[in-house]
């Protein structure tokens, strides 16, 4: 039965969808498919209660001899439920997160949701409807969760689960800031995590994937220091949990 040996787990807006496409060029690789819609297969309960050999035959069937196979579910991320599972069924797996400044993710996701045709208020009125909203949200959004803007980025809430149920060299962190910085780097660091051979031409061309309507002004200068304020102490508990270069986003 194959399963995967690294899961992509988050976070939206952050270059998930970027990572994935790095990793399907890759000939020693076998990237789950579709890449939308995800597997989700930890996270959705109807999913999961059909068992690991499930899994196994509708996503990793033609996996062959990979070198390595990985699946990339976004939400993953936002879900303790889901770090159980996994460490349950996977114990061995690795662990890729990707994480983006957070006042940056936030209007990102709120212009996503706005392209989408889902949003129609102002960036600073959506940030103060956000917790009425993700208590009204209809099942169907329940893991799309697109009001979601300030919440999504308190990563280090959210990682907890994962590096309390997994040793701490299992899970990659990697910046989205690298992707527009140094995408070669980045490219070489997962290549290395992962175990296959370093690929230095894999990132070229790939540009900006999945991108969101970037159209109009920018953060309202008021809303931007107002967001970086509620993101400071969480910032400050994300470096302390995953070094230095995170620590820039305090």
């Amino acid at each position: 039965m194959r399963l995967p040996d690294f899961i992509i787990g988050g976070a939206p807006r952050s270059g998930t969808t970027w990572l994935y496409r790095l990793l399907d060029r890759h000939p020693s690789i076998y990237m789950a498919k579709p890449v939308t819609p995800e597997p989700k297969f930890f996270l959705i309960d109807s999913l999961y209660s059909k068992g690991i050999e499930h899994y196994s035959r509708s996503w990793f069937a033609p996996a062959g001899d990979a070198a390595a196979a990985g699946e990339k579910s976004t939400n993953y991320l936002e879900s303790t439920t889901a770090a159980g599972r996994i460490a349950h069924d996977l114990p061995d797996v690795k662990l890729v997160f990707i994480l983006r400044e957070p006042v940056s993710r936030a209007y990102s996701n709120y212009l996503w949701t706005k392209m989408n045709g889902l949003e129609a208020e102002s960036f600073a009125n959506a940030l103060r409807l956000e917790a009425r909203r993700e208590l009204e949200l209809p099942e169907q959004l329940r893991f799309a969760r697109p009001f979601s803007y300030f919440s999504r980025g308190l990563y280090a809430n959210m990682l907890q689960p994962y590096l309390d149920r997994f040793p701490r060299e299992r899970i990659l962190v990697l910046r989205f800031e690298d992707i527009v910085q140094a995408p070669d780097q980045l490219a070489h660091r997962l290549h290395d995590f992962l175990g296959v051979d370093a690929r230095p031409g894999d990132a070229e061309g790939l540009g900006v994937v999945n991108r969101s309507d970037s159209s109009g002004d920018d953060i309202p200068a008021d809303v931007r220091r107002e967001l970086q304020a509620r993101y400071r102490e969480p910032n400050q508990r994300l470096a302390a949990a995953l070094g230095p270069e995170f620590a820039r986003w305090t």
